[in-house]
């Protein structure tokens, strides 16, 4: 498998451990649009690099930043230029600084701002409140944007404006629903919505009746779909996997999240991979539940 590229924002429950397991069983070529409902990171489309693609969140700060990378607004140069001087500051007047930028980002929604604030938070995650601001704390590191990592980030930056330069990728800030219902036959879809009842934000909240609303949608779907969700850990299941998605195909994995404050609460999972078609990695039988463990991924 090729080196994975690892999109500038980081976020939560990012799938770039997963993107050579999810990219065994995309199909290729694509046919039709590759379509993401639930963008987020964007880390599996961009190592998908699919030829025409609609990458929708409902999150409006994703969606600008991504775009701004695509028209070219936002450029290698601006990104080093811009975190140089802001690191500075930070480095020098602490963790007031990152609650000015954070202020000033929650203002005025600078696409600048939202990477440096998923750079230098707690945790790299991406949390709003009930009235859209950003509210996640400092990862109280002055020293955070070294020379070193600044490059890492340009360099990531670059190389995503490389893959979408002659590619037909359309940024929309949308419901899941529209974007489903857009998708049409030849079309493929890659569902990595928010994990039911294991996350929850201001823009990306999830409940009961939205896995159903999925469900529905992509049961009745004419495109072929890979849909990511957790299928248990040490301590219980998702009954969802059993109840709804256990009539397609599923190939899981166990994966390890860094997100907890503390290394004892950080538990491995395992992850579900849904699909309406046989997967490509194995030869199995329609509605056969095939476990891959995969060591190294902690």
């Amino acid at each position: 498998m090729p080196r994975v590229l690892v999109p500038p924002i980081k976020c939560q429950g990012i799938k770039t451990k997963l993107v050579p397991l999810i990219l065994k069983n995309v199909p290729s070529p694509i046919v039709g649009r590759w379509i993401e409902p639930f963008m987020g990171s964007g880390v599996v489309g961009l190592n998908v690099k699919p030829r025409r693609a609609v990458f929708a969140d409902q999150n409006p700060h994703l969606v600008a930043f991504y775009d701004a990378l695509r028209n070219g607004s936002i450029t290698p140069e601006s990104v080093r230029s811009f975190l140089e001087e802001e690191g500075a500051l930070l480095f020098e007047r602490g963790d007031d600084y990152y609650y000015y930028i954070r202020d000033r980002f929650n203002a005025n929604g600078n696409p600048l701002d939202f990477l440096f604030l998923s750079r230098s938070c707690f945790n790299g995650m991406i949390r709003f409140n009930n009235k859209g601001e950003f509210n996640v704390p400092f990862c109280r590191k002055e020293a955070r944007f070294s020379k070193a990592y600044i490059t890492k980030i340009v360099n990531q930056v670059a190389a995503f404006r490389q893959v979408v330069a002659w590619r037909h990728w359309a940024f929309r800030c949308q419901d899941f629903l529209d974007t489903l219902m857009d998708a049409a036959e030849g079309d493929f879809i890659y569902c990595d919505p928010p994990y039911i009842g294991r996350h929850a934000d201001y823009f990306n909240g999830w409940t009961d009746e939205d896995e159903n609303r999925l469900f529905q949608l992509l049961v009745s779907t004419k495109a072929r779909f890979i849909l990511s969700t957790w299928h248990s850990n040490k301590y219980r299941s998702n009954e969802y996997v059993e109840n709804l998605w256990s009539r397609f195909n599923i190939v899981t994995k166990d994966h390890f999240y860094h997100v907890g404050a503390k290394e004892v609460n950080r538990n491995a999972m395992k992850e579900a991979l849904v699909m309406n078609f046989v997967p490509l990695c194995e030869h199995i039988r329609q509605s056969r539940t095939v476990q891959i463990q995969l060591f190294g991924t902690h």
